[in-house]
């Protein structure tokens, strides 16, 4: 047999470093390394070669992570050291109580000892085994002795390193962790199976483990999981790590991620506060969280705690309140919102679910009511996550009362008595009323004078609602002919106050083309695109012109969103609003547009605090314009944080990740360089 090419040799190990130092970057540090271009060229060019050379394929390989053969069934794995629970905190008393043991045991003070705290996710739990760097065994917790054998589906996710990294690799490692899905995939993973009529999961914890139990890893593959590592069960030989914060460290450089929260803390008193702070933040994370875990971080200290039966003595989970409970739904409303979308609102027994206050969920479409087979009296589950509307997540039918009564979809508007339509491969179903709808027209009028729009003060949701009711206002235009006399007529109406709103939407017509675009409405059209739009055609008339392939060519445009752009503007009742929108006086300055890469293309900045010489809107509109993405919260992946005055957590953030901070001044000396360059 002879033997492969030296070259060719070569140049497989240099791709597949390169694809793992990519994965490595992207899913474990957030630092991007490579383009998704170039990625997906390097990816192709190794599967082109391991096809034609299949006896250089290794188990290892970034290639492998597709997806293998659908499974059987999956294999019971015993784990070598028990996947223990941790027993459970849930006041400040109770997290004393467990410092006070510990102290008691290792005959110190409760102040003296040092904990380490980090979110406790809310996924699913699983194990994994590397021999000689190399991933052997992947399995799910089970019941803490057996689990399940899922390799072939752990293998999939880009957040498990096939390989482990750097120069000092174990003989033998067994990392635990959680596999989590955060909001924005699971919406998007729920959307999907809505439009498809599939299975609709309740929570993002659900959703990780049923993707992770799917016997044909191709379809694991396809879910936006995250595997983040919170221990090292096993480690040969032992490498000198003295604490638990160490030894996440050693994981995160043999490439696995690590909780950015971590934090080390002394005494029982800064852990409850920890707790109560990430408690207040919890909803900004991004995925689910249900508490927090306090270990002492001495891993001395850990061996001689010990164990009891079930549970570590060196480790406790403070409990969060639940953020899913149970109640009563008593009713059902349908609202129509802005593109005429029908949606059945859930009236319920109020109920407390994570500190708040609920009496409304959403069950999303008809489809949705369906698959929960609910009806009206019945007894549901209800989640409430971060920014997430709360919604009907299950229902409890063994307790249906006799009288329960069926949700029945309504044929026509309830607001204006149109035909309700639903296209084909739509879920949701419209009102085709349009404009004719005061319900649709209503919401037009708040997001067309809302902040990021035309921004019209003191135009607010009561006095849309007057205005429509009067039937003063029926497209856009007609707000900028409403008169001071006219309006001082309505009720709490005064003269300041009516002169003060004249004011105020004569101050609104002179616009940017990113804001008007996005004042129009456009389904699918968010505030980014809309500035994606407005840089990309430069003016209004080049947009308006655009055929689907032109509008398809705009960064973050898509053939969906594309169609949408295209059939609003061949509208005919959409064009006369624009000419009376014009002929009302609105104005913006229009731009030739930029050919080439513009300066901040590709970066990604922050602003905080209080600027002195514009607003942070006015700071990420002009960072827009020249290519920038303006993100709300700082991470690995921030190119820049300017700072205004009273910066908060975001500068101190920051300043943790080595994120270059720069002041006002630097700042607008910059955007004139840019700007004039």
């Amino acid at each position: 047999m002879s033997q492969p090419d030296p070259k060719l040799l070569e140049e497989i190990s240099q791709l597949r470093a390169d694809l793992d130092s990519a994965n490595y970057r992207y899913y474990v540090l957030d630092e991007p390394q490579l383009t998704d271009a170039d990625y997906d060229r390097k990816l192709q060019r190794l599967k082109r070669l391991e096809a034609e050379n299949p006896s250089l394929i290794s188990a290892d390989s970034p290639t492998q992570r597709v997806g293998a053969a659908p499974a059987e069934g999956f294999p019971a794995v015993a784990h070598a050291i028990p996947m223990l629970s941790l027993d459970n905190a849930f006041s400040r008393e109770d997290i004393i109580a467990f410092a006070e043991r510990v102290a008691e045991r290792l005959e110190c003070e409760p102040d003296d000892i040092e904990f380490s705290c980090e979110p406790k996710l809310d996924g699913a739990a699983v194990s994994l085994v590397y021999e000689q760097g190399v991933l052997v065994i992947g399995a799910t917790r089970g019941d803490g002795r057996t689990g399940e054998g899922i390799t072939s589906n752990l293998r999939t996710l880009r957040s498990v390193p096939l390989k482990l990294m750097g120069g000092s690799i174990p003989d033998l490692l067994e990392v635990r962790g959680e596999v989590i899905m955060r909001h924005t995939g699971f919406e998007a993973l729920n959307e999907r199976a809505r439009e498809e009529g599939s299975k609709v999961f309740a929570n993002p914890r659900n959703a990780a483990a049923g993707s992770l139990r799917q016997l044909d890893p191709r379809i694991t593959a396809t879910r936006p999981l995250e595997f983040h590592a919170y221990q090292a069960a096993r480690l040969e030989p032992d490498m000198g790590d003295a604490s638990h914060s160490a030894l996440m460290a050693r994981l995160s450089t043999l490439g696995f991620r690590t909780s950015a929260e971590l934090t080390i803390l002394h005494g029982p008193d800064a852990v409850t506060d920890y707790c109560e702070q990430l408690g207040e933040k919890r909803d900004q994370l991004g995925y689910d969280i249900d508490g927090v875990v306090i270990k002492v971080n001495d891993l001395r200290h850990q061996r001689e705690l010990g164990f009891v039966a079930r549970a570590p003595r060196w480790a406790v989970a403070f409990k969060f309140p639940a953020q899913e409970e149970v109640t009563t739904l008593n009713d059902v409303e349908f609202q129509v919102g802005r593109t005429g979308a029908i949606t059945p609102v859930a009236r319920l027994e109020p109920v407390t679910v994570a500190g708040v206050t609920v009496s409304n969920a959403t069950l999303h479409n008809a489809d949705e009511i369906e698959r929960l087979g609910v009806m009206m009296g019945d007894t549901v589950a209800i989640r409430r996550a971060g920014d997430v509307i709360p919604q009907v997540v299950r229902v409890d039918t063994e307790k249906r009362p006799p009288d329960a009564r069926a949700i029945i979809f309504p044929d026509s508007c309830p607001v204006c008595g149109s035909e309700i339509e639903r296209l084909e491969g739509e879920a949701v179903a419209r009102c085709s009323g349009g404009l004719y709808c005061a319900a649709q027209r209503k919401e037009a009028l708040k997001h067309f004078a809302s902040r990021k729009a035309l921004d019209v003060d003191g135009l607010g949701v009561k006095l849309i609602e007057q205005l429509v009711d009067l039937d003063w206002v029926k497209t856009p235009a007609d707000l900028f002919y409403l008169s001071v006399e006219q309006l001082q007529s309505l009720p709490r109406m005064g003269e300041k106050s009516a002169t003060n709103l004249v004011n105020a939407l004569e101050t609104a017509k002179s616009t940017t083309l990113a804001r008007f675009i996005y004042a129009l409405g456009i389904r699918e059209v968010g505030e980014a695109t809309a500035v994606n739009l407005a840089s990309h055609f430069g003016a209004l008339k080049a947009l308006q012109d655009a055929d689907q392939t032109a509008l398809e060519s705009v960064s973050d445009v898509g053939p969906i969103v594309a169609a949408h752009v295209h059939t609003f503007f061949r509208q005919p009742h959409n064009i006369e609003t624009l000419q009376a929108l014009l002929e009302a006086g609105i104005t913006w300055q229009e731009s030739e547009v930029t050919q080439g890469p513009t300066p901040l293309e590709g970066q990604t900045w922050v602003l905080t605090g209080t600027l002195d010489t514009m607003t942070r809107d006015e700071g990420k509109a002009r960072l827009q314009a020249l290519g920038a993405k303006v993100a709300g919260s700082v991470s690995r992946k921030t190119t820049c944080l300017v700072a205004g005055e009273a910066a908060g957590s975001k500068l101190i953030k920051a300043e943790q990740l080595g994120v270059e901070v720069i002041d006002e001044a630097t700042f607008i000396t910059r955007l004139a360089d840019w700007e004039q360059s």
